[in-house]
């Protein structure tokens, strides 16, 4: 569906399909808002047009794009059998794709038209989207361990992002064992709901905090996530990055 897109990132672009038209819409309506440009490409072309989204109307079904200043350049854009667009929101890249595209007026002036695209590609990447976890009221993870480690054990988590979970294991009862993974492995995320997937270590660090006390920080990366479940922890984030930024609205 996006054959051209040429990026090793679209490997496992399904995972971040997003199919909700209320998303798709509200995501367009925010790229125009924002005044984003965005990079149009014509199928078998590498010629590249800069443009952005001037209207985004769910009722009609349509995108207004503006056109391009060079007259050739909108003929063969007018003329193409498939094109892509890529921009950015918020530092996430966001790729979508329309099969062809008419010509309109939009506030007097010559524009682009097309359908609201059915599907759309967020491609979140873990370093934008890790976001620490309350600390009052922990999120918690629930890992089976052996019974001689002490069964099932809970852990509080320090932060959360689309790619997997940092567990704080201030008793050193999970080791520091980069590659090992716990299967089976339940995280609660309030108002949102339960995660169980597969943990892998990725990386360990041990923290010594004001008290001369150590904390282990693992990060962990989720192993074949379900895309319902991942759609959870992609709520979860945003509920916790609109808290976030009520806050510092509220600050200011």
């Amino acid at each position: 569906m996006y054959p051209h897109f040429q990026d090793v990132e679209l490997e496992n672009w399904h995972d971040y399909e997003i199919e909700s038209r209320k998303e798709i819409v509200s995501l367009l309506r925010g790229i125009g808002e924002k005044n984003q440009l965005i990079r149009m490409l014509i199928q078998g072309e590498s010629d590249v047009c800069v443009t952005s989204i001037l209207e985004v109307d769910d009722q009609l079904d349509t995108v207004v794009l503006d056109s391009s200043i060079d007259p050739e350049q909108n003929k063969r854009i007018l003329a193409a059998q498939g094109l892509s667009f890529e921009t950015t929101l918020d530092k996430v890249r966001i790729l979508f794709a329309a099969e062809r595209v008419e010509a309109t007026v939009f506030e007097g002036n010559p524009a682009f038209k097309i359908t609201v695209p059915p599907t759309l590609i967020r491609l979140q990447r873990r370093e934008y989207y890790r976001i620490a976890t309350p600390v009052t009221n922990p999120v918690r993870v629930v890992v089976t361990l052996p019974d001689e480690l002490g069964g099932i054990t809970t852990f509080p988590l320090a932060d959360i992002s689309c790619g997997g979970i940092a567990i704080l294991d201030n008793k050193m009862i999970l080791g520091d064992a980069i590659g090992r993974e716990y299967p089976n492995c339940r995280i609660d995320l309030p108002e949102i709901g339960q995660v169980t997937t597969a943990l892998q270590v990725r990386n360990s660090l041990d923290l010594t905090l004001l008290n001369n006390k150590t904390n282990r920080r693992l990060g962990c990366e989720f192993v074949d996530i379900q895309r319902s479940t991942l759609a959870y922890v992609q709520r979860y984030i945003t509920k916790l990055e609109r808290e976030r930024n009520a806050r510092i609205a509220g600050m200011m």
